[in-house]
């Protein structure tokens, strides 16, 4: 009997395809951190599984962003000197992890949610109904879970500056132009796709394999320093006034539930402060 809350898991021929389920939205709180580092740890420690998809059960939501609003009414975040938050370190493990990780991008990915893909060996979204966005700046706060370190290796740095200080929503055609993801497969065709894709890399030596992951990491993987700079300054501003605030009002103009901040988060937290009559 499976023991995640969140998230359920299949294998078949040295596939693992995880479906993210956590109602309305696919919020990155408690509940989905804690399935993650189980999840985590039990492919660490899997020798049979080669390749990894991540995939979500609502076409709306891949995985929506970070629980800004846990944070509200809770003392100021305290992180050690010198360590990474939680969220950076869960995905830096998965970045190591010895499985070929897919993401399969349906629906909106933003802030937690695109460093979540960002962590993986691979990315393909549905052209149509794939969208990705870090709007962590609207509220006060940068990326801070790998997000500002990874785009600017993978998109450059105008591109990743673009993205990070814009704060605004990207379609799947966008985001594959600038390296955000592999590539935008027409909807009806991403899941074929990305089974196709893995089916195929699965069916190589498992040495072969090791041996690629090993050597490009060695020459891509994120700086760990730069990885605790990221979440140190962001544990320092989630206690700002400033973005308290903004914080509080992206709740009180329904954040963090199925409505029209949420679908389009990237064009609706810029309009702080206006009241929710004029976000509706």
């Amino acid at each position: 009997m499976s023991t995640y809350r969140t998230l359920t898991r299949h294998d078949h021929d040295g596939v693992a395809s995880i479906t993210f389920d956590h109602p309305p939205i696919n919020l990155v709180d408690r509940e989905v951190v804690i399935d993650l580092l189980n999840l985590a740890k039990a492919l660490e420690g899997d020798v049979q599984t080669r390749v990894v998809i991540f995939r979500s059960a609502n076409p709306e939501f891949f995985l929506a962003h970070y629980d800004l609003g846990s944070q509200l009414g809770q003392p100021a975040p305290v992180l050690p000197e010198g360590q990474a938050s939680l969220l950076s370190a869960l995905f830096g493990r998965y970045s190591r992890l010895p499985q070929v990780t897919i993401g399969e991008l349906r629906g909106r990915a933003r802030g937690a949610g695109s460093e979540f893909l960002l962590a993986l060996d691979m990315r393909f979204a549905s052209r149509e109904r794939g969208v990705l966005g870090q709007p962590e700046v609207a509220v006060g706060l940068l990326p801070g879970a790998g997000g500002t370190v990874r785009l600017a290796q993978l998109l450059g740095r105008g591109r990743a500056l673009e993205v990070c200080l814009g704060g605004a929503d990207f379609d799947a055609d966008t985001a594959e132009r600038y390296g955000w993801i592999n590539r935008a497969v027409a909807d009806a065709e991403l899941e074929g796709f990305i089974q196709a894709q893995a089916r195929r890399i699965a069916g190589f030596p498992a040495a072969g394999i090791a041996h690629i992951k090993a050597v490009v990491d060695g020459v891509s993987a994120a700086d760990g320093a730069a990885l605790v700079e990221e979440s140190q300054r962001f544990a320092a501003d989630m206690a700002a006034p400033d973005t308290l605030d903004r914080v509080q009002w992206l709740m009180a103009n329904g954040g963090q539930t199925d409505g029209a901040m949420e679908r389009d988060l990237g064009t609706l937290l810029a309009r702080y402060p206006q009241g929710l009559e004029r976000v509706d």
